[in-house]
Formats: C-alpha cells, sequence, structure tokens
C-alpha cells in the first residue's frame, strides 16, 4: 500500500487546524444570524415542547437581569452550530485526510454525509425521548413541590443530553473508519463486547442526569450502535478483501 500522499511539517498541520477552526467558527456565527432573529420561535420549539407531558408543567424563570439575552445568544449559537454541522463535518474529515491513503481518501465524502445524518439522528432521537424523561423527572415531586425551571440550567441540561446522543449515534462512523484504515475489525469488536457494556453504562451515566432512566434511554441505544458497528466493521472488511483479492487475480 502506498503511504500518504502528502507529509507536513508540525507547524504545517497547526495552521491546517487554525484555519479549520477559524472556518468552522465563521460556519457557526453565519448560520447563529438567523436562528436569533427568530429565537422566540426556536425557544418555544426546542424548550417548551419537551415539557408537554410533564404534569404540572413546570414555569421556565430567569433570575437575572441579562439572563435572558445570554439565552437568546445561546439559542442562536447552538442551533447555528447544528445547522452548520455538514460544513463542520467536513472540515474535520478534510483536515484528517492528509493522514490517510488515496484508496481510504475516496470514502471522505461518504464519512461527511454518514456523520452528519448519524449525528442529527442522535439528537432528534433525544429530542423525543426528552418529555419522557423530563416528566420522570417532575413526577418525583408528585405535585407537592412546584416546579420552576431556571432557564440557563434547563437550557443546559437540554444541550447536554442532545450532544451526548448526537456523538453517541457517531459509533457505527467512528467503527467504519477504523476498520478501513485496518485499526480494529469485527472480532476485535466482538472480543471486547463486555467491556464495551461497562464501558456505554458508565458513559451513560456521565453524560446523562443521575436517574435510571435518562441513562437507560442512553445506554439501550449506545448498546444498539455497538452491534451495529460490528456489522458494519464486519462489511468493510469483507470489501477489503474482495479488493484485495480481485488484485491478486489480475
Amino acid at each position: 500500500m502506498m503511504a500518504p500522499e502528502k507529509r507536513m511539517s508540525f507547524i504545517g498541520h497547526l495552521e491546517d487546524l487554525r484555519w479549520t477552526l477559524v472556518r468552522s467558527i465563521i460556519s457557526v456565527i453565519a448560520c447563529a444570524i438567523p436562528c436569533g432573529i427568530f429565537w422566540r420561535e426556536i425557544f418555544d420549539w426546542i424548550a417548551v415542547w419537551p415539557l408537554r407531558l410533564s404534569d404540572p408543567v413546570p414555569q421556565l424563570i430567569y433570575t437575572s437581569p441579562v439572563e435572558a439575552v445570554f439565552l437568546c445568544i445561546r439559542i442562536a449559537l447552538t442551533c447555528g452550530a447544528i445547522t452548520a454541522s455538514p460544513f463542520i463535518f467536513q472540515q474535520v474529515w478534510s483536515f484528517l485526510s492528509p493522514a490517510l491513503y488515496k484508496k481510504e481518501k475516496a470514502i471522505i465524502f461518504p464519512a461527511v454525509l454518514a456523520s452528519t445524518f448519524c449525528f442529527l439522528l442522535g439528537i432528534t432521537f433525544c429530542y423525543f425521548m426528552l418529555p419522557l424523561v423530563l416528566n420522570f423527572l417532575t413526577s418525583f415531586a408528585g405535585g407537592q413541590i412546584e416546579a420552576f425551571f431556571k432557564i440557563s440550567e434547563y437550557f443546559s441540561f437540554l444541550i447536554k443530553m442532545c450532544t451526548a446522543f448526537g456523538f453517541a449515534f457517531e459509533l457505527p462512523v467512528i467503527s467504519f473508519i477504523l476498520s478501513k484504515a485496518g485499526i480494529i475489525n469485527y472480532r476485535f469488536l466482538v472480543r471486547y463486547f463486555r467491556h464495551a457494556v461497562v464501558i456505554i453504562f458508565i458513559a451513560a451515566a456521565i453524560l446523562t442526569p443521575p436517574d435510571v432512566l435518562s441513562q437507560i434511554l442512553l445506554a439501550l441505544p449506545l448498546l444498539s450502535l455497538y452491534g451495529i458497528s460490528i456489522f458494519v466493521s464486519w462489511m468493510a472488511g469483507k470489501k477489503d478483501a474482495k479488493s484485495e483479492n480481485s488484485l491478486v487475480i489480475n
């Protein structure tokens, strides 16, 4: 197998990384501007809707004069980052491309599409699971304690949950890339399945609030994604084996 086409110096990598970050930040800001204009509508959609199953519905409050302003900025930047995620993933994979072999660079475009799809799928899955989690959390008071959610803390909770699910759903993509690069294979993933179960539940406990339902709702999809990753890794290895056999025959 041929070596990567370019060998950059350490300073060259840092310069490339700097421009990757700059372009990504600019894309987020550009997408955040229209999101900031419609932040009230977005707020109703991403913050109020998940509370619909809670009984009684908690009241959202802010306790600082500037908290509402910062909320607007956070909503704009968060939605801007989600909107710009296809471009950000493209920048990340482009930054990593010099380390890949020529044959492996062909998977960059599919990797960008798959990364974006899985990330948005994870956020969507979390978003539709949030009403169940919030209803479970607010039910502990049993109506005896009135619920008031501080908006900054509540929004941080939403972002933490959605981000955790978004990156967790990247597991099959990472597995495919590592398998194509020859770093892992499906046998490796099967061999360490029991270790993965323990790590998944530990990660779910760290990334989610300290309640059983949130941890299970993250751990179960992760276990399913690990199973999908084994299949994806097997498919990647199978295709590579076919390519090598065809080269030998030729």
